[in-house]
């Protein structure tokens, strides 16, 4: 039997290890053990700030190795295991997470306003997991991490998203994190065509029916999480943009991704979601979702 554990891809470049120490982190709150994952990479696909030819793997070893000693030292109570495989990276890490209880991946800045990169290797493995992924930003550390920061959630009541809200429930709740719930309404999806003077009346009806119907989505994880402090927000506008801004400081953003079958395009992961892997400060969790 398999014990519980949070897988973490690494391959020496300064996002992976933020990812291991994020993992590390999260593996020490769950009270389980850590399983490393480095797929040898050619010289020509070596990451960013790595040496090139033949030291290039003995370089990621010195950084897998230091970043061990790293966690081993700040969380004694933590099982690291892992290593070195042949396979690709993003094989390597779907069939590693298969039996974890989370995938951790570092993404790479893009600018001093924007957040992640989706790379090669984050993009398919986001798309085809088949479990939470998380991604974490280079600049990451848990000495900057502050316990009072929220997680922060968004749901669409249109689909299933309950493996979203339970994921966003635990982790707040694990953490003793205040839990921020946003949800996006639109004025304009009433209209035919854009109106230069909406009726405030249908404003204020829509955001009455997205209250009730937010509320009575939370019931149940409420009730089974009572100790965490909901806050519910509601606005009027896109999603991407209003969460992005919602979380801004955030301990977490947790967004959802539907699963598709039979697509032409596989790598499909949704307008939103993309956004948020590309924009967003915080560590980003994905939760597949029907």
């Amino acid at each position: 039997m398999t014990t519980p554990h949070v897988v973490v891809g690494v391959d020496g470049s300064d996002p992976s290890m933020a990812a291991v120490r994020w993992a590390a982190a999260e593996a020490a709150s769950r009270r389980i053990s850590l399983r490393i994952v480095h797929a040898e990479a050619s010289p020509a696909r070596s990451p960013q700030g790595s040496p090139g030819g033949s030291l290039h793997e003995e370089w990621v070893r010195d950084r897998i190795a230091t970043a061990c000693r790293e966690t081993a030292e700040r969380y004694p109570e933590v099982e690291i295991s892992g290593g070195a495989t042949t396979e690709t990276a993003v094989k390597a890490l779907l069939e590693a997470a298969q039996d974890g209880e989370l995938l951790v991946l570092g993404s790479r800045g893009i600018g001093a306003a924007s957040g992640f990169m989706t790379g090669s290797v984050a993009l398919p493995v986001v798309a085809h997991a088949t479990g939470p992924t998380v991604l974490v930003r280079e600049d990451w550390h848990p000495d900057t991490a502050d316990d009072d920061l929220p997680v922060v959630v968004g749901v669409d009541l249109d689909h299933r998203f309950d493996p979203v809200l339970e994921f966003a429930f635990a982790t707040a709740h694990r953490t003793r994190s205040p839990l921020r719930v946003v949800h996006m309404w639109r004025r304009s999806s009433v209209y035919a065509y854009p109106s230069a003077l909406p009726d405030p009346k249908v404003g204020a009806d829509l955001k009455a029916v997205a209250q009730e119907n937010l509320a009575s989505a939370l019931g149940r994880w409420r009730a089974r999480h009572p100790d965490v402090e909901v806050e519910r927000v509601l606005l009027d506008g896109e999603v991407a943009p209003g969460l992005l801004e919602e979380a801004a400081g955030a301990r977490l953003l947790v967004g959802g991704r539907r699963t598709h079958k039979h697509l032409m395009f596989p790598t499909l992961i949704g307008p939103v979601t993309h956004a948020l892997m590309h924009h967003a400060i915080a560590p980003v969790a994905v939760v597949p979702h029907e």
